[in-house]
């Protein structure tokens, strides 16, 4: 049985030569963050271990052992029988669990044991959240390009066109599951919490070539309820910006398809609105309020982006009058066949490194 523990071994590369990552913890641990691509083969579920750690503090220390290793015991069996069953001699699995314990070492031993090459990390869970913290903190260089320009102007969009053409993208709103505005959350498929966006973003730029440019849509410091660390933030802020523009009734044209889901979801639209509020006064609120009602989609989008986001955005601009560099890029369409040639102006426009 071997132990890693160093950033090189834990990387996304590193952890290639793995045939299977197993975290041991409980299902809620899992669920709050954990390694990329890990399967979850709890050695305790979370009603076993809140019951073993209550015998632990209130009954006896080594009777809550004596009850988790007859529990782990059980779990551990019905796991190679079950997730494992298929797995040859050759099976190289890496284990861990929060810091490194009892739960992993007992995984471990046991797979070890029945013949398979098995890895454990060293310090657990909490190495690996180290890691992730600590990179993501570093004042290390990162060569973004902001896609920046008003809302509408398809930025999210161009990045995944962008991406489709081989260039090196970080998607925030897809990493943060979230568009980036009061309108922007999906309601089927909820923000992951801030340790996961940070591990999914840690893995994202474990991956990419630091000789080449990586394009990043503008965004603010919070996307939805997640914050950008530091790392990303500061090479944001200092990096070259490509500014988009579009009219005003194109963008309200593809924020049509942008925000498919707002239509079907009345009250959530509705609520949405409700909570510009503090930005309008009672009578514009309740025009927009009426725009949605009527089903029309279109004025509504084009009401929002001329009295609220533009404004907005002019003022966010106005602040940023020191940036380093700003290249405006006009389009007067955002269908498909104007973003492949908008892709194409955009790595044209990109700074030489």
């Amino acid at each position: 049985m071997q132990r890693i523990a160093t950033t090189d071994d834990l990387s996304a590369r590193g952890l290639e030569r793995f045939d299977a990552i197993i975290d041991v913890r409980s299902p809620s641990e899992y669920a709050e963050d954990h390694l990329p691509g890990a399967i979850n083969l709890p050695v305790l579920d979370d009603e076993e271990r809140a019951r073993v750690g209550t015998h632990y503090t209130q009954v006896s220390i080594f009777e809550a052992r004596r009850m988790g290793a007859a529990i782990a015991a059980r779990n551990i069996s019905r796991h190679i029988a079950a997730a494992l069953a298929d797995k040859d001699k050759t099976f190289k699995p890496l284990v861990y669990c929060w810091r490194g314990g009892m739960r992993s070492q007992s995984m471990a031993t046991i797979l070890a044991a029945v013949g398979w090459k098995t890895t454990l990390v060293d310090g657990g869970y909490r190495t690996w959240r180290r890691q992730v913290v600590a990179e993501l903190d570093a004042d290390a260089p990162l060569p973004v390009i902001l896609i920046d320009g008003q809302t509408g102007t398809a930025k999210t969009r161009l990045l995944h066109v962008l991406a489709a053409r081989g260039e090196q993208v970080i998607d925030l709103e897809g990493l943060a599951c979230h568009r980036g505005s009061i309108f922007g959350d999906f309601s089927d498929n909820p923000q992951p919490g801030q340790k996961a966006f940070e591990t999914a973003l840690w893995t994202k730029i474990r991956e990419l070539d630091p000789s080449r440019p990586v394009y990043v849509e503008a965004e603010s410091r919070s996307v939805g309820r997640l914050r950008v660390p530091p790392r990303v933030w500061n090479a944001m802020q200092a990096a070259p910006r490509l500014e988009i523009r579009a009219p005003v009734a194109e963008r309200a044209r593809y924020l049509m398809t942008a925000y498919p889901d707002l239509p079907d979801d009345p009250d959530k639209l509705l609520a949405a609105i409700d909570g510009l509020r503090r930005f309008h006064a009672r009578s514009v609120i309740e025009e927009w309020q009426a725009l949605a009602g009527r089903g029309d989609w279109q004025a509504l989008a084009a009401a929002l982006v001329t009295a609220h986001y533009d404004p907005a955005y002019d003022r966010a601009r106005k602040r940023d009058d020191a940036e380093l560099s700003r290249t405006i890029l006009e389009t007067g369409s955002l269908d498909d066949r104007a973003l492949a040639g908008l892709a194409e102006r955009v790595i044209a426009a990109t700074p030489a490194a």
